[in-house]
């Protein structure tokens, strides 16, 4: 079961009633109700029997250990925008100057740290981009110290690491080592990213899940996808030991 901290019950059918009232939920204000219920809606439909055991296989995996989880980072502010004048200037967490999380995004992360505690799935190694919207989800999923580092680069900087093939490989080269025995490695970063290094691409704050595996193409196998509902999902069916 997915319990949250601050919410009546700790079940997520106790939260929607709960967010009638202004609460706090790690230091943020709760969005309002209407965001998070779209947000937990698809939460309360009954996934087919089929989705249920890739759930399932995909938990049991990921407790076992040996697998790359690299997240693009949390939801933005889209009218916040990024002036990257020279290197390192993607640090800046001052909205006046790059993208940054919007309120819904640093909920979001949190969630999504406190599904993936609740699944017993064991984390070892978290690095991130250096970009603050990255770092700060990084933080805020709350898995373990987190190195930032130029080897995950938004694309639309990639001619500070060398060019956008160097930047591809960069990140391919983590998705492909294999972390440290019965542990995931947790990555977060840039979409534009995930798309050119792995084919696949998803919203914000969306995960694609990797094997590393000598024996392919990229080093790397894919294994899935998972949007943060589908955490909460996981967590609510297959947490605490189940």
């Amino acid at each position: 079961m997915l319990e949250i901290p601050g919410f009546s019950g700790g079940r997520l059918g106790d939260i929607l009633i709960s967010m009638a009232k202004p609460r706090q939920f790690g230091g943020l204000r709760a969005a309002p109700v209407l965001l998070l219920l779209l947000f937990l809606a698809p939460l309360f439909a009954r996934p087919a029997l089929s989705a249920e055991r890739d759930d399932a296989a995909l938990v049991a995996a990921l407790r076992a250990g040996g697998h790359v989880l690299y997240f693009r980072h949390s939801a933005t502010d889209w009218a916040q925008n990024d002036q990257v004048r020279q290197a390192g200037d993607w640090q800046s967490c001052d909205g006046a100057k790059m993208r940054q999380l919007s309120d819904t995004g640093r909920m979001t992360a949190q969630l999504i740290g406190l599904a993936i505690r609740t699944l017993a799935i064991p984390v070892g190694e978290v690095l991130s981009s250096e970009y603050c919207r990255a770092a700060e989800t990084a933080r805020l999923m709350g898995l373990g110290d987190v190195r930032t580092t130029t080897e995950i680069m938004n694309l639309r900087s990639q001619e500070y690491v060398g060019g956008h093939d160097a930047a591809v490989k960069n990140v391919r080269t983590l998705l492909a080592r294999p972390p440290a025995p019965a542990t995931n490695r947790i990555m977060v970063g840039h979409g534009n990213l995930m798309r050119a290094a792995t084919g696949q691409y998803t919203d914000e704050a969306g995960a694609v899940v990797v094997r590393p595996d000598p024996g392919s193409d990229l080093g790397f196998a894919f294994v899935a996808l998972v949007t943060p509902q589908g955490w909460l999902r996981q967590a609510e069916a297959f947490g605490g030991g189940k």
